[in-house]
């Protein structure tokens, strides 16, 4: 699989200075945690699970959660496990489909064992497994479970912890709970893909909601959540993880109090204004807002809730012309010692040292989403990816 891989040939060499390398789910970890890009979440009870995800991986999905938490009903949690087994068992008997990377996300860290089991050979198509409401105490258990199940299954699986409990968010115990699940995760750093952050139980402490015309930036007990993480669990000195962006909610929008928030003149310089329409009437004009708010933030990737948000997520993340330009710059072994360069853009300054981290993730970027054509843009690749 490859982002941008449902797109004809022809279509991206068009866009692609560097197009996005293909990969697979044994392709190494560090690789896997870039390209997890808008991953979206699906209930496990739905009856054509099967075909739902060979059809979104035609349309550019890489990465699938298979939810059996928060998005069933209570009393649907063993139908819902029935149904996965055998969806996965219909997916393993269409040999010349590759699906995305599949995760399950589970309640109990008993249910990882036995559904690992009763999978069978299916669980050749499984990656991991989500583990909700994360903290060292609750969390250590499903660790546990899962390296049971990888040396059980011999297959190789990941853990995806959500960090989404009040122990978080709260002030007075945040210090404490984010060094407990540092302390979990970094004993299991080998298993770790990624940490997502569950931004509607944040907001659900305190009976927030944000609307459409705002980030989860602009909840500012919510940022600064997201800053606290980010700084204990997302660091560029190898200790870090990756962290994912929160769930953009909305996908229609009856009616706005405040101006959309995307400008005219990108998409009027490549005749795409009927785009633009489209996408601030389905909210989108913010949900492009947040993808820009978590990338300068220091998260990758996002958790999605519909297809319509996959592309967005995917078409932000691609590495522009000169961000590539200035990364390689950067990295240059004569560069080695250090100073400052003015960039081949002649429109800003790099400084070797305090930029190289910043270099470094930029060109693992690059090599999952590809690099945009110099006269490319984000408008072009949502035009592009767009299904005719």
């Amino acid at each position: 699989m490859r982002h941008f891989g449902h797109i004809a040939p022809e279509v991206r060499q068009r866009l692609f200075h560097q197009e996005p390398c293909a990969f697979t789910a044994d392709s190494p970890a560090r690789l896997l945690s870039a390209a997890l890009g808008a991953t979206l979440y699906s209930p496990a009870t739905r009856p054509r699970l099967a075909d739902d995800i060979v059809r979104q991986a035609g349309n550019g999905v890489v990465s699938m959660v298979l939810c059996l938490e928060d998005s069933i009903d209570d009393a649907d949690v063993e139908p819902g496990e029935e149904n996965l087994v055998r969806q996965f068992a219909d997916l393993a008997a269409r040999p010349a489909v590759e699906p995305p990377l599949l995760f399950i996300r589970v309640r109990t860290p008993e249910q990882i064992p036995d559904l690992v089991r009763r999978l069978g050979p299916a669980v050749r198509l499984l990656s991991g497994f989500v583990l909700p409401k994360f903290t060292e105490e609750r969390g250590v258990p499903f660790l546990e479970a899962l390296t049971a199940a990888e040396n059980s299954s011999g297959r190789r699986l990941f853990a995806m912890p959500v960090l989404e409990s009040p122990e978080l968010l709260y002030r007075e115990s945040r210090v404490e709970t984010l060094e407990g699940i540092s302390r979990a995760v970094g004993k299991y750093r080998d298993r770790v893909l990624a940490l997502r952050l569950g931004v509607t139980d944040f907001c659900s402490s305190y009976g927030l909601r944000r609307a459409p015309d705002m980030t989860a930036y602009d909840v500012q007990i919510v940022a600064s959540v997201i800053a606290d993480v980010v700084n204990m669990l997302g660091r560029a000195d190898g200790t870090g993880f990756t962290v994912t962006g929160p769930v953009w909610e909305y996908f229609r929008v009856p009616e706005r109090m405040f101006k959309p928030q995307l400008r005219q003149s990108p998409f009027l310089e490549v005749q795409a204004v009927s785009l633009r329409e489209k996408l601030i009437e389905h909210a989108m004009d913010g949900l492009l807002r947040e993808i820009s708010l978590d990338q300068a933030n220091g998260l990758l990737g996002k958790t999605c809730i519909h297809p319509s948000h996959v592309l967005p997520v995917h078409a932000l993340s691609v590495v522009s012309h000169e961000e590539f330009s200035d990364a390689q710059d950067i990295l240059r072994p004569e560069r080695g010692g250090g100073g400052v360069l003015r960039s081949a853009y002649t429109n800003k300054m790099n400084e070797v040292k305090p930029h190289r981290a910043w270099a470094e993730r930029t060109l693992l970027r690059a090599e999952v989403f590809g690099v945009a054509n110099e006269d490319v843009g984000f408008v072009e690749l949502l035009a592009a990816g767009i299904p005719g």
